[in-house]
């Protein structure tokens, strides 16, 4: 009889409990992340909407309480475009220990003018990329006391046909919305499994997951009034679709098992079965791009200079943390754009 340990089939409609643990997820508030939010508190573990709009976190955590009874579900205010914040927002969440957290939010531009944030960085690579690189840096303390903690990066398909510009990386010269949107989910991309080289490297426990959510369309998403409110009409016109994409509840599913599931090794993609665009979650051999270490090495150095944070993983962080719960520790932070700034 063989000695190998059965491991049972992941199913998304039976998650593993997980009372006492905490997630943050941020752009819990809607799309995507609500449903992230919702399946994870459907589990019994505290979650964190990390939002910019009080109101409509509110009405997300109302959402979730309706349909999952007992939820323990929060709201901390978060501006990912907003650099000099994200330090308060994580001091914000009272916790000295956080069992994983998800990087979701994001935005995504249509039309020119290209535009730029406080910090004089483009919108869409400010939010969607530097805004998740500094956060992890300000959580790294919370993240290193949890043994076994994950950060979960959301990717984008439309980063698969993309390249980074090293030397535009904020699309200065060359702004094309659609473009300068899949590039900024690219740099994410690469800085999910750049990190997790770099926590092996540092023999940190906390691991780094990379998932992209495949096609996702509000009219084949379930309604979750007043979050998410889906016509008649809307459902059955878009039902033949369904044969190629999925509502964002389904969407959802990647990131929920890189949370939940202990199988989950660091620096790997898990995307939708079905050629990367629908079905249930399962780990996908890594493009041939993103195993470039050489530009997610040199994105890393251009990221901390543009942000003034490192994130960095060690005991000594834990160390200080537990000293002074205000003053989460790593590299030496500098003020956003004190050095060069391309863009």
């Amino acid at each position: 009889m063989s000695s190998v340990p059965h491991v049972p089939r992941w199913d998304v409609h039976r998650l593993p409990r997980a009372e006492g643990k905490c997630f943050l997820v941020t752009g819990g508030n809607a799309g995507i992340g609500y449903f992230v939010a919702e399946q994870l508190a459907g589990t019994g573990a505290t979650v964190v909407l990390g939002s910019r709009d009080r109101a409509k976190a509110e009405a997300a955590i109302g959402s979730i309480g309706s349909r999952v009874p007992g939820a323990d579900v929060k709201h901390v205010p978060l501006d990912l475009a907003d650099l000099a914040s994200l330090k308060a927002s994580v001091d914000a969440l009272g916790l000295d220990r956080l069992d994983a957290v998800v990087h979701n939010a994001g935005v995504a531009l249509d039309h020119p003018p290209r535009r730029e944030t406080a910090d004089g960085h483009e919108l869409m690579f400010a939010t969607n990329h530097l805004g998740h690189f500094a956060l992890t840096h300000h959580l790294a303390p919370l993240l290193t006391a949890t043994p076994g903690s994950r950060v979960v990066t959301t990717g984008s398909f439309a980063a698969k046909s993309e390249r980074l510009d090293l030397d535009d990386l904020q699309s200065a010269h060359d702004y094309r919305p659609k473009r300068a949107y899949a590039r900024s989910k690219l740099a994410q991309m690469l800085f999910a499994l750049e990190l997790d080289r770099r926590l092996r490297a540092a023999d940190s426990t906390t691991v780094s997951v990379l998932v992209h959510p495949g096609g996702a369309l509000d009219s084949l998403t379930p309604s979750r009034p007043p979050v998410h409110v889906r016509t008649t009409g809307e459902r059955l016109s878009r039902l033949p679709l369904g044969l190629v994409v999925q509502g964002k509840d389904a969407a959802a599913w990647p990131a929920v098992r890189a949370v939940l599931d202990p199988a989950v090794r660091g620096g790997r993609m898990l995307s939708p079965r079905a050629f990367g665009l629908r079905g249930t979650p399962r780990t996908e051999p890594l493009w041939n791009h993103l195993a470039d270490t050489v530009t997610a090495a040199r994105l890393w150095t251009a990221s901390r200079d543009l942000t003034g944070t490192d994130p960095t993983f060690s005991t000594a962080d834990t160390a200080v943390l537990s000293r002074d719960p205000g003053g989460p520790t790593g590299a030496r932070e500098r003020s956003p754009g004190e050095v060069n700034r391309s863009g």
